[in-house]
Protein backbone atom coordinates (compact mmCIF):
# COMPACT_ATOMS: atom_id res chain seq x y z
CA UNK A 1 0.00 0.00 0.00
CA UNK A 2 1.73 3.29 -1.09
CA UNK A 3 0.79 6.14 0.71
CA UNK A 4 1.80 10.04 -0.49
CA UNK A 5 1.14 13.23 0.98
CA UNK A 6 0.92 15.49 -1.96
CA UNK A 7 0.29 19.07 -0.38
CA UNK A 8 -0.22 20.49 3.40
CA UNK A 9 -2.05 23.65 4.09
CA UNK A 10 -0.83 25.73 7.10
CA UNK A 11 -2.13 28.76 8.94
CA UNK A 12 0.11 31.13 10.94
CA UNK A 13 -0.04 34.74 11.89
CA UNK A 14 3.06 36.45 11.13
CA UNK A 15 2.53 40.43 12.39
CA UNK A 16 -0.25 42.49 14.23
CA UNK A 17 -1.21 43.64 10.58
CA UNK A 18 0.79 43.59 7.62
CA UNK A 19 0.80 46.52 4.47
CA UNK A 20 -0.03 44.59 1.58
CA UNK A 21 0.42 47.49 -0.94
CA UNK A 22 4.14 47.93 0.30
CA UNK A 23 5.08 44.45 0.09
CA UNK A 24 3.47 43.70 -3.70
CA UNK A 25 6.18 46.87 -3.93
CA UNK A 26 9.06 45.27 -2.26
CA UNK A 27 8.88 41.83 -3.49
CA UNK A 28 8.92 40.44 -6.69
CA UNK A 29 6.77 37.80 -8.17
CA UNK A 30 3.61 38.89 -6.16
CA UNK A 31 0.40 39.09 -7.04
CA UNK A 32 -2.05 41.29 -5.31
CA UNK A 33 -5.37 42.65 -6.68
CA UNK A 34 -7.40 43.47 -3.78
CA UNK A 35 -10.62 44.38 -6.11
CA UNK A 36 -9.96 40.79 -6.63
CA UNK A 37 -8.95 38.90 -4.11
CA UNK A 38 -8.05 40.51 -0.37
CA UNK A 39 -4.79 38.32 -0.26
CA UNK A 40 -1.27 38.92 -1.46
CA UNK A 41 0.07 36.11 -3.21
CA UNK A 42 3.74 35.01 -2.95
CA UNK A 43 5.72 32.16 -4.38
CA UNK A 44 9.47 30.46 -3.37
CA UNK A 45 11.40 27.50 -4.39
CA UNK A 46 13.14 26.00 -1.73
CA UNK A 47 11.31 24.68 -0.41
CA UNK A 48 8.75 24.59 -2.82
CA UNK A 49 5.65 26.49 -1.16
CA UNK A 50 3.03 29.33 -1.91
CA UNK A 51 1.61 31.70 0.32
CA UNK A 52 -1.57 33.96 0.65
CA UNK A 53 -0.62 37.21 3.18
CA UNK A 54 -3.33 38.98 4.40
CA UNK A 55 -3.87 42.29 6.08
CA UNK A 56 -4.41 41.11 9.32
CA UNK A 57 -0.83 39.04 9.83
CA UNK A 58 -2.94 36.02 8.58
CA UNK A 59 -0.62 33.65 6.41
CA UNK A 60 -1.79 30.54 4.79
CA UNK A 61 1.11 28.27 3.22
CA UNK A 62 0.36 25.80 0.47
CA UNK A 63 1.88 23.14 -1.29
CA UNK A 64 4.95 21.86 0.99
CA UNK A 65 4.63 18.10 1.29
CA UNK A 66 6.07 17.57 4.81
CA UNK A 67 5.92 19.31 8.30
CA UNK A 68 9.67 20.41 8.29
CA UNK A 69 9.01 22.02 4.67
CA UNK A 70 6.10 23.81 5.77
CA UNK A 71 7.92 25.45 8.78
CA UNK A 72 10.71 25.88 6.56
CA UNK A 73 8.61 28.07 4.29
CA UNK A 74 6.95 29.95 6.79
CA UNK A 75 10.45 30.81 8.49
CA UNK A 76 11.93 31.70 4.72
CA UNK A 77 8.81 34.01 4.56
CA UNK A 78 9.25 35.98 7.44
CA UNK A 79 13.09 35.90 6.71
CA UNK A 80 12.52 37.54 3.52
CA UNK A 81 9.66 39.92 5.15
CA UNK A 82 12.45 41.17 7.53
CA UNK A 83 15.61 41.91 4.93
CA UNK A 84 12.95 43.76 3.77
CA UNK A 85 12.34 45.86 6.52
CA UNK A 86 9.17 44.51 7.60
CA UNK A 87 8.16 43.75 10.96
CA UNK A 88 7.26 40.17 11.50
CA UNK A 89 7.88 37.25 13.68
CA UNK A 90 10.43 35.04 13.31
CA UNK A 91 9.13 31.82 14.24
CA UNK A 92 5.64 32.23 14.51
CA UNK A 93 3.44 29.79 15.73
CA UNK A 94 1.99 27.03 12.72
CA UNK A 95 -1.04 25.14 12.84
CA UNK A 96 -1.45 22.60 10.20
CA UNK A 97 -5.52 22.64 8.64
CA UNK A 98 -5.47 20.06 6.34
CA UNK A 99 -3.32 17.07 4.76
CA UNK A 100 -3.90 16.02 0.94
CA UNK A 101 -2.48 12.64 1.10
CA UNK A 102 -2.78 9.67 -2.50
CA UNK A 103 -2.64 6.26 -1.84
CA UNK A 104 -2.92 3.04 -3.56
CA UNK A 105 -4.52 -0.21 -2.60
CA UNK A 106 -3.31 -2.39 -5.47
CA UNK A 107 -6.55 -3.95 -6.30
CA UNK A 108 -9.59 -3.24 -7.64
CA UNK A 109 -13.10 -1.64 -6.34
CA UNK A 110 -16.44 -1.74 -7.01
CA UNK A 111 -17.53 0.99 -5.40
CA UNK A 112 -21.27 0.44 -5.90
CA UNK A 113 -20.82 -2.99 -3.54
CA UNK A 114 -18.67 -0.73 -1.13
CA UNK A 115 -21.54 2.11 -1.00
CA UNK A 116 -23.79 -0.14 -0.02
CA UNK A 117 -21.89 -2.20 2.65
CA UNK A 118 -20.25 0.37 4.23
CA UNK A 119 -23.19 2.45 5.17
CA UNK A 120 -24.81 4.95 3.07
CA UNK A 121 -25.42 7.40 5.66
CA UNK A 122 -21.57 8.19 5.27
CA UNK A 123 -21.16 8.16 1.48
CA UNK A 124 -22.01 9.63 -1.84
CA UNK A 125 -21.59 8.23 -4.70
CA UNK A 126 -23.04 9.46 -8.23
CA UNK A 127 -21.00 7.75 -11.24
CA UNK A 128 -22.50 9.65 -13.65
CA UNK A 129 -21.55 13.12 -12.35
CA UNK A 130 -18.52 11.73 -10.62
CA UNK A 131 -16.50 8.70 -11.13
CA UNK A 132 -15.22 8.09 -7.64
CA UNK A 133 -16.92 7.51 -4.14
CA UNK A 134 -17.10 10.15 -1.05
CA UNK A 135 -15.99 8.51 2.25
CA UNK A 136 -16.78 10.72 5.03
CA UNK A 137 -14.89 8.81 7.73
CA UNK A 138 -15.76 9.65 11.12
CA UNK A 139 -12.22 8.31 13.28
CA UNK A 140 -9.64 9.80 11.93
CA UNK A 141 -12.21 12.68 10.69
CA UNK A 142 -11.59 12.48 7.20
CA UNK A 143 -12.90 12.03 3.77
CA UNK A 144 -11.43 9.62 1.13
CA UNK A 145 -12.37 9.45 -2.29
CA UNK A 146 -12.00 6.05 -3.68
CA UNK A 147 -11.47 5.01 -7.16
CA UNK A 148 -12.50 1.63 -9.10
CA UNK A 149 -8.81 1.56 -9.80
CA UNK A 150 -7.88 0.95 -6.21
CA UNK A 151 -6.39 4.53 -6.14
CA UNK A 152 -7.75 6.76 -2.98
CA UNK A 153 -7.29 10.47 -1.77
CA UNK A 154 -7.56 11.21 1.48
CA UNK A 155 -8.14 14.77 2.44
CA UNK A 156 -8.98 16.81 6.37
CA UNK A 157 -6.56 15.41 8.21
CA UNK A 158 -4.41 17.86 10.42
CA UNK A 159 -1.64 14.91 11.38
CA UNK A 160 0.11 12.56 8.26
CA UNK A 161 -0.67 9.95 11.49
CA UNK A 162 -4.07 10.34 10.65
CA UNK A 163 -3.58 9.69 6.91
CA UNK A 164 -1.87 6.45 7.49
CA UNK A 165 -4.91 5.14 9.40
CA UNK A 166 -7.63 5.73 8.01
CA UNK A 167 -6.13 4.12 4.52
CA UNK A 168 -5.09 1.37 6.73
CA UNK A 169 -9.03 1.26 8.24
CA UNK A 170 -10.24 1.33 4.98
CA UNK A 171 -8.25 -1.31 3.81
CA UNK A 172 -8.81 -3.48 6.35
CA UNK A 173 -12.45 -3.16 6.31
CA UNK A 174 -12.57 -3.47 2.57
CA UNK A 175 -10.33 -6.95 3.09
CA UNK A 176 -12.91 -7.66 5.54
CA UNK A 177 -16.13 -7.88 3.44
CA UNK A 178 -13.59 -9.25 0.10
CA UNK A 179 -14.11 -6.33 -1.60
CA UNK A 180 -10.77 -5.69 -2.43
CA UNK A 181 -9.91 -6.95 -5.18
Amino acid sequence: MDVEIQNMVATTYIAKKLDLNEIAKALPNTSYRPNLFPGLVFHINEPKAAFLLFKSGKVVCTGAKNIENVRKAIYTLCDILSEKGFKVLRKPKIEIQNIVASANLHGNLNLTKIAFSIGLENVEYEPEVFPGMVYRMEEPRVVLLLFGSGKIVCTGAKKPEQVMEAVKKIRRKLEEKGLLM
